[in-house]
């Protein structure tokens, strides 16, 4: 594969892995015009991000035998289709419950590009670049929080919140023609691939039993989730709380994913000393203790506006090395049923962070302390995951062992 090829099939899978992230973040900043002009509340609002996540973990377990059955591109047409329908629903929706449905919807489309994109990069790249691709694609995610808020606040601001959901499926209708004509098309259909709800199942069992994807599926994905809190949490703790403007939270919020772009850069160099275990580890340790000083700081008021930035830079660096890691440690056991394995990854990961920006709207108390909390927690218990797994495969009895004692007995 031609560097220059190389280079297109990646921007063209992050793009993908964008649609969601980038549907999330750019309609952030508009939370208190929405709430306003839909007469209700910004917790109210915050649920339309829920309902959002909900939507992208049970699309995901959807689209994974599909991508399995039809190939890669048919789903994935299927999907940004309904995606640009729902986009245009919530530009016309009228009351907060309607918003809320349609951002389901619109999850349920848009999230066809996270499976997708994830499953391609096992058909197209051999297993030992896999971190390091995963690694680029999550470096061009990570420019949709720079850009993403900061464009939604000026749209909010300057013309109405309604023309988010106008750019947005324009955009994507972009994305379906380059697809089209560049995008390889990677695993051809399986027609062995049965869509019967037993049979789906069964695929789901198979690759859930699998020590390493459970591990690595379970801690990364807890650990990933980090991010979900702060982006429930973050505009109404910026904007409420520190008073800052729309346009000023689109800044803070591109400086804060500045944060995993560097770490994604990181990591590119450190996969060429450490393994991906390594690196795993030692990130889930010091945003766990990161975590630890942020609820502190927070319970005792010790940080400012600027302080409270600075902390959550450091600790948002830890999502640019846990993510690419663990997707690559989830899928590599997998040929035959990656898009599956892809799906369940995904929508555990976007469970993780439906689940965390619920709590966070729950919990809403007029500090910080949910959103820091919420942080916290996600690296703790990554930790324990990952930990605890470990240990019980490690000491695991292999099957030689259990065949030697069984005879034995007998």
């Amino acid at each position: 594969m031609s560097r220059r090829r190389y280079t297109y099939i990646i921007l063209i899978l992050g793009s993908l892995a964008t649609v969601s992230p980038f549907s999330i973040d750019m309609y952030l900043p508009g939370f208190p015009r929405i709430a306003a002009d839909l007469r209700t509340t910004i917790d109210q609002v915050q649920l339309s991000l829920t309902s959002y996540l909900i939507g992208i973990c049970i699309g995901q377990v959807l689209y994974g035998p599909l991508l399995d059955r039809f190939g890669r591109k048919n789903p994935l047409y299927a999907g940004l289709f309904l995606y640009v329908l729902a986009s245009f629903g919530c530009a016309m929706t009228s009351s907060v419950e309607s918003l809320i449905a349609m951002r389901f919807f619109q999850a349920m489309g848009g999230c066809v590009g996270l499976v997708a994109s994830q499953a391609l990069v096992s058909d197209l790249f051999p297993s030992e670049k896999r971190a390091e691709v995963f690694s680029l694609i999550t470096l061009v995610i990570a420019v949709s929080p720079m850009i993403a808020p900061t464009i939604g606040g000026y749209v909010t601001a300057s013309i109405a919140w309604q023309w988010i959901f106008i750019i947005l499926p324009g955009i994507v209708s972009l994305m379906i023609v380059v697809i089209y004509f560049y995008l390889p098309t990677g695993k051809s259909p399986d027609a062995s691939v049965s869509l019967k709800p037993d049979a789906v199942l069964k695929g789901f069992y198979t690759v859930a039993r699998q020590p390493q994807f459970l591990i690595y599926t379970l801690a990364g994905g807890l650990a990933t989730a980090a991010p979900f809190a702060y982006i429930a949490g973050s505009s109404d703790v910026f904007m409420n709380i520190y008073k800052v403007t729309e346009q000023q939270y689109g800044w803070i919020f591109a400086l804060l994913a500045f944060a995993m772009i560097g770490s994604t850069q990181m990591n590119h160099i450190l996969l060429k000393r450490f393994n991906s275990e390594q690196i795993i580890r030692t990130t889930l340790i010091y945003q766990s203790l990161l975590g630890m000083v942020l609820i502190v700081g927070v319970y005792y008021q010790w940080f400012n506006l600027y302080g409270l930035i600075g902390m959550m830079f450091v600790f948002l660096t830890g999502q640019g090395l846990t993510g690419p890691n663990a997707s690559a440690l989830s899928l590599s056991p997998f040929r035959k049923h990656t898009g599956s394995a892809s799906a369940l990854m995904g929508s555990w990961r976007m469970g993780a962070g439906a689940l965390i920006s619920a709590l966070v709207s729950v919990f809403h108390n007029n500090t910080a302390m949910p959103m820091v909390g919420m942080m916290a927690a996600c690296s703790v218990g990554g930790l324990v995951i990952l930990s605890f797994g470990n240990y019980v495969v490690k000491h695991r009895p292999s099957r030689d062992d259990v065949e030697e004692e069984l005879s034995l007995l007998l």
